[in-house]
């Protein structure tokens, strides 16, 4: 049906490239770039498909991008780049016709904040154009916000509370590792912790707010409140919402390496001066931390993550409702070489290409993917190994 170019070959760009080469009647053409050509050569010849071309390209640099996509002349680029590069990769889109998904929202790389109002601002560009960009099409955000639109669709006359759940039960056998790339994980934990409730957003110090929570297959987990990008286009699309909270597990370990990164300023995104060259200390603390996109081979156990809603149900009464994937890192593994972070990302970013190169997602102008319809999405879940479980009416464990 159509070409895709993706750009980024880190864990969640194998996954991308692995399921979008198993479905060739939809992707007829790929095209695979990065800063590090070896990369991609190395993930194509892993899935040994002939229709994987793969390419050099600096995401920072809008002309090789231009000159990237004139070459190719895709229909849709797939990002799963660093956000940083989410801007001058939709300037590229806009200069040469080419449609747009990615999976999380821009953050500039001098300030540790990442809001949808950078993006946003391309609506009516893109819409002149007659160009779709589709927002937020990883898991969370992604998954996450399909999940609240099948419910308001489907469940809920009103939803009231929404709380996203998101716990790591895996392992992976190192004393510390972060499951995505690390600058941007660190930056987002590290961050003071937001949520919506009664009409305005309210802040905490970071993981302030934590209580256990009980996740299936996995048991008993705490769980700490954080701000993550999807709350802020969900209370604006779901205008019912009281409240709206984004929720995710962190183990002690993991959180007294935290500290210790934090105490001793490995965290600090700002340049420093060493034997007389720049450096960033995050961008140090990346080089030397376990690569995310090896960690798969020894990674044991799973994720589980959803949304547990409250509100007033299509009958008029007022429902609570559950719905979550679990996905494991063995299995993910054993199918894409990648672990089960990058495989719940790198899915969905499949499905949402997907859904715009079959006509399901397609209108001009920039949206997050709540503003679609959820049911072929949901549907396609199902199929491609990240399928989805409902509870109705079920104790969520939050006031």
């Amino acid at each position: 049906m159509g070409k895709v170019l993706i750009i980024g070959a880190g864990g969640v760009g194998t996954v991308v490239v692995n399921k979008v080469a198993q479905n060739p009647e939809v992707f007829t053409e790929i095209v695979l770039a990065s800063r590090t050509k070896s990369k991609c050569d190395v993930i194509a010849k892993a899935i040994g498909s002939d229709r994987i071309k793969t390419a050099q390209v600096d995401a920072d640099n809008v002309e090789e991008l231009i000159a990237l996509f004139n070459e190719h002349k895709p229909e849709l680029v797939i990002n799963v780049a660093l956000p940083y590069q989410d801007l001058t990769i939709m300037d590229a889109c806009l200069a040469c016709g080419v449609n747009y998904l990615d999976t999380a929202n821009y953050e500039p790389k001098d300030e540790a904040k990442y809001e949808y109002s950078w993006q946003w601002a391309y609506q009516e560009r893109f819409k002149e154009a007659g160009l779709t960009a589709i927002l937020g099409c990883g898991f969370d955000p992604g998954v996450t916000s399909v999940f609240t639109a099948y419910a308001a669709k489907h469940h809920f006359a009103e939803m009231h509370y929404l709380d996203i759940v998101d716990c790591n039960g895996g392992d992976h056998g190192k004393a510390f590792a972060t499951n995505f790339n690390p600058e941007i994980n660190i930056r987002e934990v590290t961050q003071v912790g937001r949520y919506w409730e009664n009409g305005a957003w309210v802040t905490t110090e970071p993981h302030e707010i934590h209580k256990a929570l009980t996740y299936p297959n996995i048991g008993a987990k705490e769980s700490y409140v954080i701000n993550h990008e999807e709350l802020e286009s969900l209370v604006k699309n779901y205008p019912t919402l009281k409240r709206a909270r984004f929720w995710m597990t962190f183990g002690q370990e993991y959180l007294t390496h935290l500290r210790v990164i934090q105490n001793i300023g490995m965290s600090r995104i700002d340049p420093i001066i060493y034997n007389g060259v720049e450096i960033v200390p995050i961008q140090f603390l990346k080089a030397v931390l376990p690569d995310p996109g090896e960690l798969g081979e020894n990674y044991t156990g799973e994720t589980s993550i959803g949304c547990r809603i409250k509100g007033i149900d299509k009958a008029g009464k007022e429902s609570t409702y559950y719905v979550y994937n679990n996905c494991s890192h063995e299995a993910a593994y054993k199918e894409t070489g990648a672990q089960g972070v990058s495989y719940t990302t790198g899915v969905p970013a499949m499905i949402g290409a997907m859904m715009f190169l079959t006509g399901e997602w397609r209108k001009p102008g920039v949206f997050n993917v709540e503003e679609f319809n959820p049911d072929p999405f949901m549907e396609q879940l199902n199929k491609h190994g990240l399928p989805w479980v409902e509870l109705f009416n079920t104790d969520l464990e939050l006031d």
